[in-house]
């Protein structure tokens, strides 16, 4: 609800707009059902046809579908990446939260497929030598919110995190995020977060590395200009990010360090911004006012 408002609110902030789509693929949903599911892996939405186009009805509380009901349905509670990814290229959208929610809205069939698109994609893994380090002139505003955003979610399996530019031994500079502490385990789902959120953010491209606290590349971080963003909620500390633009050179540095590289392909790099999405709240969204029953089933 808060994330939509301030969506809102400011229609033209990218970052605004990012926070509430990336609430969408994080938060838990659910999904209305046409029938009670064989497996997990075989569920049947409820299609909802109006003249806005056809939409699968989800909800982020059990209340709020239970209120939109006329009768009980069946749904299935899972994440809204999964929902996104099961739905896109079908032609159908999201009505999420429909009815008095603060958050009630239709997303159209396009802006569920670019939701898909910038969720999907696990990010590469690649061994890079990172030879220097420096202040992440090139990191926009609205990519330090999202990931101040996304690395609060992450506050209990990420011990800290450090932003900077990193320059490699062919030549090439890019951001990188350093974190601390992630257990081997947690890694991948880290990466693919931070991917998701790179995307999102408008980021043409973001290396992530994985350190134990005594590594030496965190050490010269530490050392020299650069962000560091606190695994949780609280302030950042460090050298304040510039704006788009490479900043100053890096200087030189220390060792090798493994980075999963979180990459925009440039057909996404080329359209960073959602369709637009229909409010749906109470007399001003008729979704809400035709509520499914078993009959329409």
């Amino acid at each position: 609800d808060r994330a939509f408002r301030a969506m809102e609110a400011e229609p033209e902030n990218a970052a605004a707009r990012a926070r509430f789509h990336e609430r969408v693929l994080d938060a838990e949903l659910h999904l209305l059902l046409e029938e009670e599911p064989a497996t997990d892996e075989r569920l049947r939405p409820w299609i909802f046809e109006i003249p806005e186009g056809r939409f699968v009805l989800a909800f982020d509380r059990d209340a709020r579908l239970a209120a939109f009901l006329a009768e009980p349905m069946p749904c299935a509670v899972l994440a809204g990446r999964r929902l996104v990814e099961m739905v896109a290229g079908h032609g159908l959208g999201l009505g999420l939260n429909l009815g008095d929610a603060p958050s009630a809205t239709l997303l159209p069939a396009e802006a569920v497929d670019w939701l898909a698109t910038m969720a999907g994609g696990a990010p590469e893994r690649v061994e890079s030598a990172a030879r220097r380090l420096g202040p992440p002139g090139s990191a926009t505003p609205a990519l330090i919110e999202a990931l101040d955003h996304k690395l609060a979610a992450m506050a209990g399996v990420i011990g800290a995190a450090h932003l900077v530019e990193a320059e490699y031994a062919d030549g090439t500079r890019a951001l990188l995020l350093l974190l601390v502490g992630v257990a081997d385990g947690a890694q991948a789902g880290v990466a693919a977060g931070i991917a998701e959120t790179a995307r999102l953010g408008g980021a043409a491209s973001l290396d992530v590395a994985f350190l134990a606290g005594e590594a030496p590349a965190l050490a010269t971080a530490r050392a020299r200009a650069h962000l560091r963003i606190a695994a949780g909620p609280g302030a950042r500390d460090g050298g304040a990010a510039g704006a788009a633009g490479h900043g100053p050179r890096p200087a030189a540095d220390p060792p090798e360090i493994a980075s999963t590289r979180c990459r925009l392909p440039a057909a996404m790099n080329r359209g960073g911004r959602p369709p637009l999405s229909t409010p749906a709240r109470g007399p001003r969204g008729r979704a809400a006012r035709r509520r499914p029953d078993r009959a329409g089933c």
